[in-house]
């Protein structure tokens, strides 16, 4: 074959192959998108939402948190061995609470327990475990001072703000030398207003008059 006739085949052959180049361009293009698809992570159906787990997202360990209010007046304190913030309902479990408040009226309240739970804001708290609430009353000028309310069961739940406490267990209730046990125990202190019911028993010593 003559270097002319070899040209001309050469040519013919490189018309041909830039004539099919764009198909074979395409080809390799489709074929690469398809391996693409092929080994792209799958998306996940749509899963129902998880509820997040009762475990604590922080703690503190032998502490003491207080409050005060604009005048700088202490408010409330918070005390306890332990202390663990649960974020997925917002609540924050003691271990040895010992909670004390102070109203404007000078009213202190304090409340123990092996155990209890606040929630966010601490105006809720629910006393679990040898729980007692007491409340000492300041004496007023001329009069003598009142003797101390104490409230002993093993759930207590008290609201800090509206100054009540309920228990839907056994109580007791003392006040002075008097003391009263029942089922259950509804106490609104703003009100001055007790409400117990079940097995309702009393020892009320008698008033000293006098002389």
């Amino acid at each position: 074959m003559s270097a002319r006739s070899w040209g001309r085949t050469w040519g013919h052959a490189w018309e041909r192959a830039t004539l099919y180049l764009p198909v074979a361009l395409m080809g390799l293009l489709a074929l690469g998108t398809w391996w693409l698809v092929r080994n792209a992570p799958q998306l996940q159906a749509p899963q129902p939402p998880v509820a997040p787990a009762h475990e604590p997202d922080y703690f503190m360990r032998d502490f003491s948190v207080k409050s005060f209010d604009a005048n700088g007046r202490l408010q409330s304190e918070v005390r306890g061995r332990l202390a663990q913030h649960f974020p997925d309902t917002d609540t924050l479990e003691i271990e040895q609470a010992d909670i004390r408040s102070t109203d404007a009226q000078g009213r202190v309240m304090t409340a123990t327990a092996r155990r209890a739970i606040t929630n966010a804001d601490g105006s809720e708290v629910q006393l679990l475990g040898d729980a007692v609430v007491q409340r000492v009353t300041p004496a007023t000028a001329g009069q003598s001072t009142p003797p101390v309310l104490r409230l002993q069961g093993q759930h207590l739940r008290a609201w800090v703000n509206s100054e009540r406490v309920q228990s839907d267990q056994p109580v007791v209730l003392t006040q002075g030398n008097d003391s009263v046990t029942a089922d259950t125990l509804d106490y609104d202190n703003k009100a001055g207003l007790v409400t117990m019911t079940g097995n309702v028993r009393g020892v009320v010593q008698p008033a000293r008059s006098r002389r």
